[in-house]
């Protein structure tokens, strides 16, 4: 006669078993998530940064990584969804530290550039100045599976058996015209993935391109994607670093450095006389823009900073057009907020207004060179019955060559 500890033993087997596929399709899906079998890697292309390219856009020098990684603690991870000939979707997820974020939120601010478009977790992060989910972008018809799974994710966290409400932060874009988005692929799992992969990223390089949120996104005629890049201040202005992170899916007339890349190329908006073939979804597209810094800032400056976001949007050529869904989010991990306080009154160090200056110019420029990393680096995808090419890299030289400016000072990173 079995003990009753065997059959114990005995009827857990199955489970275990189950654990153990389950492990190995997380680990699969974290690898994806990670870029490694996706975008450019995928398709045996290493396409270079705008900076490979001898473009270095703005004053600033950028971090060791140039990436919103450069911000310690933030961390990003990416779930690129490729199957048959038309689905090209997929999540990236952007954690302001790699702890438990709803009883350590951290201060941020959102701004609204034009807002056709379907953000979710907005309102409350203006009313109260924090944030307490990991940052979600995905396509426009995933936000709702989105907004469930971080909620979810939120309330399995050890720690949060006592929550009762989670404002779960989701961006989109529009990747339908490289994407079959009516059929709904993003699924619960796939928003998980790219949060587990961003918990387990190391500080690093952030893959970018045809991956994650941009694996089917459009932009200023070309494939578009995910771009990073940041920024440090010199000593005298504190130090502090600032990075950004966008999804471009937007339309416009692409200007690289000063130079008017998209008319040579013969691909911009309201031209008369050919339809730019490149264009995406139809409209005029959106971009997703995230921005962190280690500066010691309210919410009040927070979204000044996120309103100059914009500004770089508009130096790569984009003019936010009726249809664009532009948002901003900022953050900042310098003043962690407690959940639950134990004492009413709150001391901190904050940046007085005066100081902000060199923080907005950091805003401005790492935006600009992040939407050019997500051109750059997008490969061509085709999908859903479309083709979108990326941007040629030989014509890029050659333009950057003939419009090469003098360098008008020295050491320029």
């Amino acid at each position: 006669m079995r003990r009753k500890s065997d059959r114990a033993r005995e009827d857990a087997r199955p489970v275990i078993l189950s654990e153990a596929k389950d492990l190995l399709r997380f680990l699969l899906a974290a690898s994806l998530a990670s870029g490694a079998l996706g975008g450019a890697a995928a398709a045996g292309e290493e396409r270079p940064r705008i900076r490979d390219l001898g473009v270095r856009p703005g004053v600033l020098p950028p971090g060791k990584w140039n990436a919103i990684t450069d911000v310690a603690g933030v961390r990003v991870g990416h779930r690129t969804i490729v199957e048959g000939d038309s689905i090209r979707t997929g999540v990236t997820a952007i954690l302001p530290h790699g702890g438990n974020l709803f009883p350590k939120k951290v201060q941020a601010a959102v701004f609204v550039g034009n807002g056709f478009g379907k953000a979710a977790g907005f309102l409350q992060v203006k009313e109260l100045g924090n944030l307490e989910t990991p940052i979600v972008l995905t396509n426009t018809l995933a936000v709702g599976t989105a907004v469930e799974a971080v909620a979810g994710w939120t309330l399995a966290q050890p720690g949060n058996e006592a929550v009762r409400s989670v404002n779960a932060v989701v961006g989109e874009t529009n990747d339908g015209y490289l994407n079959d988005i009516r059929a709904r692929r993003v699924a619960g799992r796939d928003v998980v993935a790219a949060i587990e992969a961003a918990n387990a990223a190391p500080p690093g390089p952030v893959a970018e391109g045809s991956v994650g949120a941009g694996t089917g996104t459009a932009a200023l005629g070309w494939k578009g994607g995910i771009g990073t890049a940041s920024r440090v201040l010199p000593g005298k202005y504190g130090g502090y670093t600032v990075g950004a992170l966008v999804q471009s899916n937007f339309s416009g007339i692409l200007t690289t450095d000063g130079a008017r890349v998209g008319e040579i190329l013969g691909r911009y908006d309201f031209r008369e006389t050919v339809e730019s073939p490149g264009r995406g979804a139809g409209g005029d597209g959106s971009c997703m823009i995230v921005l962190a810094t280690d500066a010691p800032l309210s919410a009040r400056n927070l979204e000044r900073i996120a309103t100059r976001a914009v500004l770089g949007l508009a130096r790569t050529g984009s003019y936010m057009g009726n249809g664009s869904g532009d948002f901003v989010i900022a953050f900042s991990t310098r003043n962690p907020v407690d959940h639950a306080p134990g004492k009413p009154v709150r001391q901190v160090e904050e940046l007085e207004n005066d100081f902000v200056s060199p923080l907005f110019l950091a805003a401005v420029e790492a935006v600009e060179e992040a939407v050019y990393n997500s051109l750059v680096k997008a490969t061509t995808v085709t999908g859903n019955g479309h083709t979108l090419e990326a941007i040629p890299i030989d014509r890029l030289k050659e333009i950057f060559t003939t419009n090469r400016r003098a360098p008008v000072r020295s050491g320029r990173p």
